[in-house]
């Protein structure tokens, strides 16, 4: 990712009016079939990296692995520290996916397309941050801000409920952040409390952007059958088309779930739940504060246009309820509050947040040998991305600087993803433009009779079984 500027090669010395003026002569004397200019000189060679200097090449040898940070089907999650270029010593966490793994399956393709690019898009406190992005020939690396803190899992493990002023908290971070991602037309879908992640200081980042939604807009509706099914809205289940109110919902399980132990509607299987997800009796425990259990109410309708925040005003409906009336919004944003729990860190590199079921592994990232197709690795063309922070950083550094900086790109628009069954392994990658939504193909039709829905995300298996909070295993 080349940057591109106008260069002033005015120097320090030949900018204060030394410098002759536009058409006046230069004092020139012969040498040998040409002419050079009087006096010292410096004779370098033309060619396009020493004038188009672009920033440092990422890759895996820039990163020395720390720990292991957890561990999926497609790879593993790293906690390491980058060894040379920019940001030497800062400490990452590295997500790395196999390809040959990812392009075998079109869904699967197409959630990492999706992660991959609502990372460069969205940019808000509350959401985690993209740094770099490369490949190698059989692998995918994303590095992340490391987000030291754990899980909201692992806290609500520890604590087993929350006290309403301490869930309050983070329901207002994690309301913000749904309202960003709203405002770009996407919908997130797998609220849960192991993708919400604690920075450093405590605050909440959303991570894992794989089943998220693009461009649902006003009107807009989808059918993909996705999520955790304790967290999943009923309009999902019924494949009634769903929008940005699943978002709400989902929030309304998740804030049951911190101050009673567990989510609202649960069963010994599968079936069972999603039927009283579907037509149970949502039931307070009588210690609830009226605020909390009238936010609770709201949120947990059943019809999606009566769900609050599932009206034309999204977030600022939710941000309005009484059980949110304690919270400045605008010093919430600004991260001036402080959060409820502090993580005890010795230090950038504590991980005792995390699993020692993956912090005691050796941290090694198997060789690059699974080989793929030419024609399958042009799924993955334009994966690599420098954050237009470490950019600003690189132009620092260069002996020319110049005169207007290119804009960040904060808050543009991502593109639409196709459906993940319709999706083609073999279309590229394209870097998202500001203000381009790019749409890769059309909205997904309701799937037809018979159709096998797409499988449900697992929410983390035997992590479900520690520390006796009364959750059925999933």
């Amino acid at each position: 990712m080349a940057g591109v500027f106008d260069i002033d090669l005015e120097t320090e010395e030949g900018s204060d009016g030394d410098e002759p003026e536009l058409g006046a002569e230069m004092e020139l004397e012969p040498r040998g079939n040409g002419l050079e200019p009087v006096g010292h000189y410096e004779e370098i060679e033309i060619s396009e990296s020493s004038v188009n200097n672009g920033p440092e090449h990422i890759g895996p040898h820039c990163f020395e692995l720390l720990r292991v940070l957890g561990k999926g089907g497609y790879g593993k999650v790293f906690q390491v520290r980058k060894v040379q270029g920019t940001n030497t010593g800062k400490i990452f966490a590295m997500k790395v996916l196999k390809k040959a793994k990812i392009a075998c399956n079109a869904k699967d393709t197409a959630h990492t397309r999706a992660e991959r690019n609502i990372l460069e898009a969205v940019k808000h406190p509350f959401i985690v941050d993209l740094i770099y992005a490369f490949q190698t020939g059989g692998k995918l690396y994303l590095i992340l801000e490391c987000l030291s803190g754990g899980e909201l899992f692992m806290q609500l493990e520890r604590e087993g409920i929350f006290l309403e002023d301490t869930a309050c908290f983070y329901l207002s971070e994690i309301t913000l952040a749904l309202g960003h991602l709203h405002s770009h037309g996407i919908i997130y879908r797998d609220l849960k409390p192991e993708n919400i992640m604690l920075n450093s200081q405590g605050h909440i980042k959303l991570t894992d952007f794989g089943l998220c939604k693009e461009s649902i807009h006003d009107g807009a509706v989808t059918h993909t059958f996705c999520g955790t099914i304790e967290y999943m809205a009923p309009e999902i289940l019924v494949r009634s088309g769903h929008n940005r109110a699943v978002d709400w919902w989902s929030l309304g399980a998740l804030m049951y779930d911190m101050l009673t132990g567990s989510p609202p509607f649960t069963a010994e299987n599968r079936k069972k739940t999603i039927d009283k997800i579907l037509k149970g009796k949502l039931v307070l425990p009588p210690y609830l504060t009226p605020d909390a259990r009238d936010l609770l109410k709201k949120f947990l309708k059943r019809n999606p246009s009566q769900r609050v925040g599932g009206g034309p005003g999204d977030a600022a409906d939710v941000q309005k309820q009484p059980f949110f009336r304690h919270i400045n919004w605008e010093d919430l944003l600004a991260r001036r509050l402080d959060p409820p729990f502090k993580p005890c860190l010795q230090s950038e590199e504590d991980v005792s947040q995390f699993d020692t079921r993956f912090t005691r592994q050796t941290p090694v990232d198997s060789p690059d040998d699974a080989a793929i197709s030419e024609s399958a690795n042009q799924a993955f063309l334009g994966f690599t991305y420098v954050a237009p922070s470490v950019l600003e950083s690189i132009k620092e550094g260069f002996s020319f600087q110049p005169k207007v900086r290119s804009p960040r790109r904060l808050n543009s628009s991502p593109r639409t993803p196709v459906s993940p069954v319709k999706f083609s392994p073999f279309e590229a990658f394209k870097p998202v433009a500001p203000g381009d939504p790019m749409e890769l193909g059309p909205p997904q039709a309701p799937p037809p009779e018979g159709t096998a829905p797409l499988p449900i995300k697992p929410s983390g298996g035997a992590k479900k079984q520690k520390g006796g909070r009364g959750r059925v295993p999933r």
